[in-house]
């Protein structure tokens, strides 16, 4: 089975497919809604100006059959009549025209919304295709279409004829009663017929709406497959996006195995964890981490700080406490400032202790690190996992440059 068959497109269409469609002119569009829409505003424009309606139709017929004995032989006459009953008819059917044209351009507008496109305006040569005429005409839309063509003529059509007859004994009577009170009757009957058609129609454009809004979602429906597609090509290839991320994780490694030898003190665990502390006085407000690592970079970490004779001391729950709490190139948290104040004497005591000799301090054992923020050893997986979250997240851009 091919995958636009209708029985795979299963998913609703995604955002991006919807915009798509609406740039093609495929928005939700209701006939019986906009035909609605149509006899409603031109039922409120007679319903609103049929006084003045009544006095220009008065006028029509005044002009029609009013003759003057002295212009009855003038051959210019019937035209200035008939430009008149123009004008007068003009004026009658002027607040019918504005108050439609005013519902066509709103009721559109009301499902669908707002679209401006000459995309619909295109030659479509796949229009003229007689089979898929056929496939239209013998689909389930073809029989709905066809039964709300049917129910609409039938229901409007029998209660404005229903509506009609009832009242035939005043349509009769009319011919017997003066001109002003006849025309007066007859728009009453106009309104009562339209508002029953009006009524009719709205509860087929009730029905109308739903089915349009569902028959156009099914037509947007997706398969899996190509929602997946649209996914891949909206956030990337899987395979490209894993590149990217490793190449981020090595420039981000490269830069933090750069910062190494520039810290003042490495904190171990001492074999899991490495942290690289560094701190400069009137140039930092606390002391901030510019490495860590687990495992295998821990050692690596620790390697390097030997090389360029960085003081290692081992404070595994202090070790615990940097990793998992601060990110590199970050700022230690207020709770460590304590127990790094003690690790930064002692460092500070040790370069004085090689430079000018005397007793060499002792490390420091009873730091101060608050439980919440010790959290204990981790699996190799868990750990080497943060580990390349956190080189992730050290300026990322600067892997895709690389």
């Amino acid at each position: 089975m091919s995958d636009d068959s209708d029985l795979e497109k299963t998913e609703s269409a995604t955002p991006k497919r919807l915009e798509k469609a609406r740039e093609e002119g495929q928005i939700v569009r209701s006939r019986d809604f906009a035909s609605f829409a149509l006899l409603a505003a031109g039922f409120a424009a007679v319903w609103v100006f049929s006084g003045p309606m009544s006095l220009h139709m008065q006028s029509i017929l005044r002009g029609a059959f009013t003759f003057d004995h002295a212009t009855v032989f003038d051959t210019h006459q019937m035209m200035i009549g008939a430009g008149n009953a123009s004008k007068e008819g003009f004026m009658i059917l002027l607040p019918v025209f504005a108050l439609t044209g005013l519902a066509a351009l709103t009721a559109p507008m009301a499902i669908g919304g707002l679209l401006l496109t000459t995309k619909t305006l295109a030659p479509n040569f796949g229009r003229l295709n007689p089979v898929s005429g056929l496939k239209k005409i013998f689909s389930i839309d073809g029989p709905i279409q066809l039964g709300m063509s049917l129910m609409k003529t039938v229901v409007v059509g029998g209660m404005a004829g229903w509506t009609m007859w009832g009242r035939k004994a005043e349509v009769l009577g009319l011919s017997t009663k003066p001109l002003d009170i006849a025309l007066a009757e007859t728009m009453h009957l106009i309104v009562v017929c339209c508002g029953t058609a009006i009524a009719g129609l709205f509860v087929i454009a009730a029905l109308d709406v739903p089915w349009q809004m569902y028959s156009h979602a099914k037509k947007l429906r997706m398969s899996k497959e190509e929602v997946k597609r649209e996914h891949k090509d909206a956030e990337g290839d899987p395979h490209i996006k894993g590149r990217i991320r490793s190449q981020q994780r090595a420039a981000a490694r490269r830069r933090m195995i750069a910062a190494i030898p520039t810290a003042d003190v490495i904190v171990t665990n001492p074999t899991h964890f490495a942290v690289a502390l560094k701190y400069a006085d009137g140039q930092m407000r606390a002391p901030k981490v510019v490495a860590k690592g687990v495992n295998l970079v821990a050692a690596r970490i620790r390697e390097i700080g030997r090389e360029h004779n960085v003081p290692l001391l081992e404070a595994p729950p202090l070790a615990r406490a940097l990793y998992h709490n601060v990110e590199i190139n970050r700022e230690i948290p207020g709770a460590l400032y304590g127990a790094v104040a003690q690790v930064l004497a002692w460092v500070y005591q040790l370069k004085r202790f090689k430079e000018d000799g005397g007793d060499k301090p002792d490390e420091p054992t009873e730091l101060d690190v608050p439980k919440e923020l010790d959290k204990g050893a981790v699996s190799d997986a868990e750990a080497e996992q943060e580990a390349a979250d956190a080189l992730s997240a050290d300026n990322p851009t600067d892997g895709a440059a690389a």
